[in-house]
This record gives structure tokens, C-alpha cells and sequence, in this order.
């Protein structure tokens, strides 16, 4: 028996050694026509102090993004009952396609950017069954108006609805799997994105729901359970080999459509202070980011940071980010 554990022992160790060796050693092709985009939420523009229009035109014409990962506050579109305001994000869909942008659009409840869910007030006293009624019936209303339009490249039902982060009433993997569903029926002309943690998922949950998988891809943060800052100890390769994984067992291919580009703090961005900012993100940490990316072998990067960049230009009078960010587009 003992020699039996003993064999059982050395065959472990076996496989995690090649496990590890397959995540964590050699490198990844550098791809050789990197698509970068950027995340934009207005929101969190305005809780920037900024002109929300403002940075995303500067964004369109000063940046020159030419493909841009959009939230749709559901609070904003629909601020009242089945009375929705789509002025906004009319502008904003109406000002990509002037300039032949291409556009992600985030739809549902969990559309990124604290506090992650935005529910409008009188949806936050329904139940449960009455929320995701009401969401499917935004996501319908959404797809209709702007699955016809040039600029729309795909759909992002939620944002990292199976990772548990922000401030949320519930998580919900088969109502996730409704929304897409129901994204896919009424417009089979575009991919349908799930996004995930980069960092902390396999990715197979968000392959088997979606058309594209739409990861993360942190470097510094603050982790507020352990009270301190933290480096992911990961090399790019390890996303390279997941999606690689990815694509040989779902064939789906993966974008990484957060790629850090601003501060993460111990506070929310507009309360920090400069100091803390510069822990986790300068222009040397910014170039080091980029870096890391070309050398994961994805073809799609969305810079996580947009409107910070440009804050830190417009109200800071420091534009090195915001210039060595132009060099990508």
C-alpha cells in the first residue's frame, strides 16, 4: 500500500509540474496586427469631473481610438418604467460612426464601472424575477434600435457577471445565459462577448455562453483583504495558454477587453490621491503594461482608463499617458 501512495505522490507532482510548466514557462507569438481599443463609461467621466462628451470626443479625434468598448448604464437609459432615454448613447453611437469607429456595446445591469450594477431607483425595490424581466425587456429595446447600425461590432451582455464584484442584489449564470441567448435571437448578425476574470478564471463558463471571451488583464491593484497592494505574479504567457485552451476545447476566440491603463486604489479613482495614484499607474507602468501585452499573443486590447487618461491631460496638465497611449492608434 505504501508503495502504491508513493507512486500515486510522484504521479502528482508529475502533473503539476506540467501544469505549471504549461502555464507559466516559454513565451507567446506576438501577434502581428494587434487591434487596441478603449473602455468608456460616462458615468464615470462625469464622476471624474469631466465633460463626459468632451473626453469621448477627445477620445475620437485627439486619441484616435477607432474601436471603443461603451457602457449602457441601464439607470441611465432607462431612468424611469419602460420610459427610456436613449439621447446619450444615441450621441455616442452617432459620433463613432462619423468617424468610422466600431463600437462594443455593454448591456444589462452589470455594465462596469463602480458601483458595477446600475440599477435605476425604481428598479431597486422589485424582486428578483421582476429585475430580469425588466432587463431582458432593456437589452430587447437596446438590440432593436442599434443592431441595424455600421458602427456596432458586438454585444457585451453584463460585465464579468460570473466574477462577484461591486455592489450587486444577485449573480445569476442561467439568466446570463438567458441574455445572450436572447442578444443571439434578435440579432445573429454580431458576436455575443462574456467577459471574465483574467486573472482568477479558466474562462470555460464564459466559452460555453458566448461567441468571443472577454478577458481582464490586471498587473498592480489594491487587494482591500489583505490591506495592501499586489502584483500579479503571472507572465503573459499564462493568458496566452488559457486561451489557447480556450479555443482548442470550445473554439472561441478570446480578446482581452480590460487591459489596465489607470490607478487601481484603496479608494475609488476620484477620491485618491496623486500619490496613491502613481503606486499603480505612471507612464512607466503604462509602457511596462503594453509591453506585457504584445507579448500574450492576443489580437485585441481595450485600454482600461480612457477617461482617466484624459483627466490626468485636461485638469492635471499631464498628458505623458495620454501621448505615449496616441503612439497605439
Amino acid at each position: 500500500m505504501n508503495i502504491v501512495i508513493k507512486y500515486i505522490f510522484w504521479i502528482l507532482i508529475v502533473l503539476l509540474l506540467i501544469i505549471f510548466a504549461y502555464f507559466f514557462v516559454g513565451w507567446a507569438p506576438q501577434s502581428q496586427s494587434t487591434v487596441w481599443g478603449v473602455n468608456f463609461s460616462q458615468k464615470h467621466a462625469k464622476d471624474l469631473g469631466l465633460d463626459w462628451r468632451e473626453s469621448y470626443s477627445a477620445i475620437l479625434d485627439d486619441l484616435k481610438a477607432k474601436n471603443l468598448k461603451v457602457a449602457v448604464h441601464w439607470d441611465v437609459i432607462e431612468p424611469s418604467k419602460n420610459a427610456y432615454d436613449f439621447s446619450d448613447i444615441d450621441w455616442q453611437v452617432g459620433e463613432a460612426q462619423k468617424r468610422q469607429a466600431k463600437l462594443i456595446l455593454i448591456i444589462g445591469m452589470k455594465t462596469s464601472r463602480w458601483p458595477e450594477c446600475h440599477l435605476p431607483e425604481w428598479a431597486k425595490g422589485l424582486t428578483k424575477e421582476e429585475q430580469q424581466s425588466a432587463i431582458l425587456a432593456e437589452i430587447e429595446a437596446l438590440v432593436a434600435r442599434y443592431k441595424d447600425n455600421p458602427g456596432l461590432l458586438a454585444w457585451q451582455p453584463e460585465n464579468e457577471a460570473l466574477f462577484p464584484f461591486g455592489e450587486c442584489p444577485w449573480t445569476d449564470q442561467k439568466f446570463l445565459e438567458k441574455e445572450a441567448a436572447l442578444v443571439k435571437k434578435l440579432d445573429p448578425n454580431h458576436p455575443v462577448i462574456i467577459s471574465d476574470s483574467g486573472e482568477g478564471s479558466l474562462w470555460f463558463k464564459a466559452a460555453k455562453i458566448g461567441d468571443i471571451v472577454g478577458v481582464t488583464t490586471y498587473k498592480k491593484v489594491w487587494m482591500g483583504q489583505f490591506n495592501s497592494y499586489f502584483s500579479y505574479p503571472i507572465p503573459s504567457v499564462f493568458y496566452y495558454r488559457k486561451a489557447q485552451l480556450v479555443k482548442a476545447l470550445f473554439g472561441k476566440e478570446v480578446w482581452s477587453v480590460e487591459l489596465q491603463a489607470e490607478p487601481w486604489c484603496p479608494v475609488l479613482l476620484y477620491d485618491c490621491p496623486m500619490i496613491e495614484q502613481k503606486k499603480t499607474m505612471n507612464l512607466e507602468k503604462f509602457q511596462s503594461n503594453i509591453k506585457f501585452a504584445q507579448q500574450a499573443g492576443f489580437d485585441h486590447f481595450y485600454l482600461w482608463g480612457a477617461e482617466w487618461m484624459y483627466w490626468m491631460k485636461a485638469k492635471q496638465g499631464d498628458s505623458t499617458v495620454w501621448d505615449e497611449a496616441k503612439k497605439l492608434f
